[in-house]
């Protein structure tokens, strides 16, 4: 059976929350007292794939981690980088277009 939408893994995703976490030296405890969480058993539930944090929680951890919420997360959707490559420059050549306008528009 082939799934023609992304999914998240939430069993690599707990294990690469772990992999954050120990990079920053936070414990379970840390993230739970950052969240407000009532107990620690959500916080070990994610890490162990069980269940996913709520998207407030995402959201709440990518500012304690500093990371963006998608960068938290590991599923089956591929990065492609050559379309990757072809917007930036698509970025850049409108950008410089802007540009051109506002000088334009100034003199």
């Amino acid at each position: 059976m082939r799934i023609l939408f992304p999914v998240i893994d939430k069993k690599e995703t707990g294990i690469h929350l772990r992999r954050i976490m120990d990079e920053r030296a936070l414990s379970v405890k840390d993230v739970q007292q950052y969240l407000g969480l009532g107990s620690i058993q959500s916080v070990y539930h994610w890490l162990n794939g069980i269940s996913m944090p709520t998207i407030d929680n995402l959201y709440a951890l990518s500012e304690l981690f500093q990371l963006p919420v998608d960068e938290m997360l590991c599923g089956n959707r591929q990065y492609d980088y050559k379309a990757a490559g072809r917007q930036s420059a698509r970025v850049k050549r409108l950008q410089a277009y802007h540009d051109r306008l506002l000088e334009h528009k100034a003199a």
